[in-house]
C-alpha cells in the first residue's frame, strides 16, 4: 500500500529503522519512511498519518546508530490512516 501510494504520487523515499525507547524502558522498532523534502513528507503524512521523526533532533543528536528517546508514556501505534494492526496481533 505504501509503495503503491509513493509510486502513484511520484514520492521518492528510503526506508530506515530506529529503536524507540520510553522512560519506563519499553521499546519498539519503528520503520521510518524518509523523504528528501518537507512537501513529500507532508503528502505522505496527509494520507497515512503517523509520527514525525527528525534524525538530527530525535536520534540522540543525529548519531547514525542512535536510538529515538521518546518522552511521555508508551502507547502502541495500532492505526495509521488506512493502515491497521489486525485485532489478533494486538496485545
Amino acid at each position: 500500500m505504501i509503495a503503491n501510494f509513493c509510486q502513484e504520487q511520484g514520492l521518492k523515499h528510503q526506508t530506515r529503522h530506529v529503536q524507540a525507547i520510553w522512560p519506563n524502558g519499553k521499546y519498539e522498532i519503528y520503520r521510518l519512511h524518509c523523504f528528501n523534502d518537507a512537501v513529500s513528507a507532508e503528502a505522505f503524512l496527509d494520507h497515512f498519518d503517523g509520527l514525525r521523526f527528525d534524525p538530527r533532533r530525535d536520534r540522540e543528536h543525529g548519531k547514525v546508530r542512535g536510538v529515538w528517546r521518546r518522552t511521555g508514556e508508551y502507547t502502541p501505534v495500532l492505526d495509521l490512516g488506512p493502515l491497521r494492526v489486525p485485532e489478533i496481533l494486538r496485545s
